[in-house]
């Protein structure tokens, strides 16, 4: 009678049990896992594990099953190690990356007269858990992303571009290395504005932020300084260098018009580059010659490039 009802509860778990011998032998399995797995209990009973589910990593489970024989002590494998071990289709009404059901599975010793003598694995099927967490660091990730690009243009803000360059600043300080900025200013932006409105200042920025990125390095940070202002910090890079990337900025923006509302809107920008210096204290001192060097651009006539004094 004790049999029977063990065997009506197990069979009403909302939970795989599957047990075996020494030799890895199903000798039981339950009502969940025939569903899931999709198969009867003729084609299951008394058969190796590994040759009822081919998919299972043999080798590694057989090192987990050994263990928990010699050792006469449970063991746990979890959906974050491995998705899954079992390829058991879930029945979540929901949208997964898998066709397979994530799994917790616990192995535990059965013993007889201080021997081990089966196992017992318990598989709980925790696809809802996996699904709400992955939803929930993919959001994360999203709203991390959101605090360091500017909504507009897709830069970097200005405050996690400082925080780059400081980074920067101090690595190449200790390293000894190269570091080069690069402060643009759009020209005549206001009165663009006035003459197109809002919109089609922003869709200049949009154009213009994205003509930029497309001509930098992957190791080279982009960022909105503010308004039509943008910055871009170029790491092991000496003046030629940053002087070759600020030119090849204005000519590409120079040659570029952005069209709005069936206009086409030609835009220029002023350019002003430094290098990091042996008086440069703080990163802040490298952009003040940044930009004192991009007001000289302005001064000059717009639309040229003017490196700062290393003095």
């Amino acid at each position: 009678m004790l049999d029977g009802l063990c065997d009506k509860i197990i069979n009403r778990l909302n939970t795989g049990v599957l047990l075996l011998d020494r030799n890895f032998n199903i000798l039981m399995w339950n009502r969940f896992l025939a569903v899931h797995a999709n198969q009867h209990d003729e084609q299951v009973i008394g058969k190796n594990i590994f040759q009822v589910f081919p998919e299972l990593p043999r080798k590694w489970l057989e090192r987990k099953l050994s263990s928990v024989i010699q050792l006469k002590n449970q063991s746990f494998c979890g959906w974050e190690q491995r998705h899954h071990l079992f390829e058991l289709a879930h029945s979540r009404p929901i949208t997964t990356d898998s066709d397979f059901m994530a799994q917790n599975c616990t192995f535990l010793p059965i013993e007889e007269h201080g021997q081990v003598t089966q196992i017992c694995i318990l598989i709980e099927d925790v696809t809802d858990i996996y699904h709400y967490q992955t939803q929930l660091k993919k959001t994360l990730q999203e709203l991390a992303l959101s605090n360091r690009i500017d909504g507009l243009t897709q830069a970097f803000n200005r405050k996690h571009w400082e925080e780059c360059l400081a980074a920067e600043f101090s690595r190449a300080r200790r390293h000894h290395s190269s570091l080069a900025l690069v402060m643009l200013d759009l020209d005549h932006f206001k009165l663009l504005n006035d003459t197109h409105g809002h919109q089609g200042g922003d869709k200049v920025l949009i154009e213009t932020a994205k003509a930029i990125n497309e001509l930098l390095r992957m190791g080279d940070l982009f960022g909105r300084y503010g308004g039509e202002e943008f910055a871009v910090i170029l790491p092991n890079t000496e003046l030629s260098g940053a002087e070759e990337v600020a030119e090849r900025i204005r000519q590409t923006i120079a040659l570029k018009a952005v069209d709005y509302q069936g206009q086409n809107i030609g835009i220029t920008v002023s350019l002003g580059v430094a290098v990091l210096a042996q008086q440069d204290k703080r990163y802040e001192d490298l952009i003040s010659r940044a930009d004192n060097a991009l007001y000289k651009a302005k001064f000059s006539g717009r639309n040229r490039v003017s490196l700062a004094d290393a003095s």
